[in-house]
């Protein structure tokens, strides 16, 4: 591999290069022990994680929005399949023929909205694997109760079970980060959603959106019956202290009357 100074760290696009061979081995170990044989790799910079992922038998894509990486991928790992894109703007059902895994160093900036993106997609990703934030990784594992457990945490634990597996220095990179950073791994579970997705959806955001106030004036636009409201004790709490399954029971309550 040629030296770090061959493609630079751009602020705009969140890029702080893995150079730590040991953090790469590991988290490649990750997706290759998983089972999955399909995985996309988002924004591979220099392909440090790229290449142990080479080196095993999957099919691996990548994407990245720095010309100047795919450049130097292109030259330097001739049987990478990698695209000059954003993944955000991505039709995912188009990259592969099945169901695929999601890997790799994600720009801090667009972390929160690369899982919005997998949550719209889970049926054909059963499995992702990144690098985040340690705060965001944090947030995302979070168990109800705390000031770190929002939508993200919700969501995300809906649908996956989530653990973190590594946690990075700031100097693991290049430039280094002014924060720690953490690798999750995330695989889809068997719950199935029993209630109006959209709905649901709406209700988790809404509630934390105004955390500070109990769900009997948070939620105030769905317009439930005052009296249905003063009965149910769910609404005199704020939203960190419910759990998944609360949140399935409220909207469930919400459809039903809602007027």
């Amino acid at each position: 591999m040629q030296s770090m100074k061959n493609v630079r760290a751009k602020k705009h696009l969140g890029q702080h290069f893995l150079k730590d061979l040991s953090v790469a081995q590991q988290t490649a170990d990750l997706a290759t022990k998983s089972g999955l044989n399909q995985w996309l790799e988002i924004g591979p910079g220099m392909g440090v994680l790229t290449q142990y992922l080479l080196h095993s038998d999957i099919n691996l894509k990548a994407i990245d929005l720095d010309q100047e990486s795919v450049e130097y991928l292109y030259k330097n790992y001739p049987d990478l399949n990698v695209v000059y894109g954003d993944f955000l703007k991505q039709p995912l059902h188009t990259w592969f023929d099945g169901e695929f895994g999601i890997i790799g160093n994600f720009p801090y900036n667009i972390s929160s909205q690369i899982m919005f993106k997998t949550l719209e997609n889970r049926d054909i990703i059963p499995i992702f694997c990144g690098m985040f934030q340690l705060e965001v990784a944090q947030r995302i594992v979070s168990p109800p109760g705390n000031k770190t457990y929002g939508i993200l945490s919700v969501l995300i634990q809906y649908f996956y079970d989530v653990t973190i597996e590594i946690k990075i220095p700031p100097g693991a990179f290049a430039p280094p980060p002014k924060v720690h950073s953490a690798v999750i791994l995330a695989k889809r579970n068997q719950r199935n959603l029993e209630v109006d997705e959209s709905l649901f959806f709406d209700v988790v955001k809404t509630a934390f959106q105004q955390r500070r106030k109990t769900l009997s004036n948070a939620l105030k636009k769905f317009n439930i019956p005052k009296d249905l409201v003063l009965q149910n004790p769910m609404f005199k709490l704020r939203a960190e202290r419910l759990t998944v399954d609360d949140f399935i029971e409220l909207t469930r309550f919400i459809a039903q009357h809602r007027t």
